[in-house]
């Protein structure tokens, strides 16, 4: 075989490839907008779910699970950031550097459920947090924070080296030149790693059943005082997520309108993702305009 079929045969392959994993992926989408979406009302999105009642909602689930992921960013991100800015301008190339990064490489292929059985026995348990958003927001930042800081540091290690070598031959120090000529650069990296990342977090179940729990507390949104049981900002009550909730109710299978309910579910949570991953690259892009005054 001449070497111009076998490249035309090698790239018909990954077309087809391509084009197949296309198709799975438009099927699975397809098929849980389509059964999911006509259950989506705005009563559907806005009062609370039912358990032995059909025509419950899922609002406390939608905004426990947006809260969740706040303070996931909120733990996890500093943390990430510095660890990634470190690996990837500052860590000197020795056996400490590689174990730390194979530590990280690692703890970022634990499957979630025992992240979550982690977090259950540590901070639930040991710590005394209970079955509350915390411990889920510390045992999410755990299973987050490997992606994270290695998108970091893949996102400052892509900036070209000429960058950091103008800035020091300006005179400027080796932070000042991270922090003003690099970190800039590699935003639209970091800000797509970290939507993605959220997305990921968003769709979280198994990790939140043995920290956050399975019960949804009833919610006073008129309360906003964080110290207040009832308060949605109160970050020490249990809370279920929309991946939990549907988890839930179909292997209880005590609401009457469970599949339904379910479906809803399953496309609400659908399309939050997407909207997570339309914007990533929306996000990177201008911030990157911004920061660095580029044309395009």
């Amino acid at each position: 075989m001449n070497p111009k079929t076998m490249n035309k045969l090698a790239l018909t392959t990954i077309k087809v490839i391509t084009g197949l994993v296309v198709v799975i992926l438009a099927f699975l989408l397809g098929r849980i907008l389509l059964q999911g979406v006509p259950h989506i009302s705005w009563r559907f999105l806005t009062t609370a779910s039912q358990e032995f009642v059909a025509g419950g909602g899922i609002a406390y689930q939608l905004f426990n699970s947006f809260y969740l992921l706040v303070l996931t960013l909120l733990l996890s991100l500093p943390i990430s950031l510095g660890a990634g800015i470190f690996l990837a301008e500052y860590a000197p190339k020795n056996w400490l550097t590689e174990v730390i990064r194979m530590a990280i490489e690692i703890l970022s292929s634990l499957p979630s459920v025992v992240v979550g059985l982690f977090g259950f026995l540590l901070f639930v348990v040991q710590f005394k947090l209970g079955f509350s958003l915390i411990a889920g927001a510390i045992a999410l930042t755990f299973f987050n924070l490997p992606l994270l800081t290695r998108n970091v540091e893949e996102s400052l290690k892509s900036v070209s080296n000429l960058q950091r070598e103008a800035g020091l031959a300006l005179g400027l120090s080796k932070w000042t030149t991270v922090l003003k000529v690099i970190i800039p650069e590699a935003v639209p990296g970091i800000v797509t790693g970290v939507v993605l990342g959220a997305g990921r977090v968003f769709g979280e179940a198994a990790a939140l059943i043995y920290t956050a729990g399975q019960s949804a507390s009833v919610i006073d949104f008129t309360n906003w005082n964080p110290f207040d049981a009832a308060s949605p900002l109160n970050w020490s009550r249990p809370a279920e997520t929309l991946a939990v909730h549907i988890w839930k109710i179909n292997s209880e299978g005590i609401m009457p309108d469970a599949a339904a309910v379910s479906a809803g579910t399953s496309a609400v949570l659908i399309i939050v993702v997407l909207l997570f991953n339309l914007s990533a690259r929306y996000l990177g892009n201008r911030l990157h305009r911004k920061l660095t005054s580029a044309d395009k």
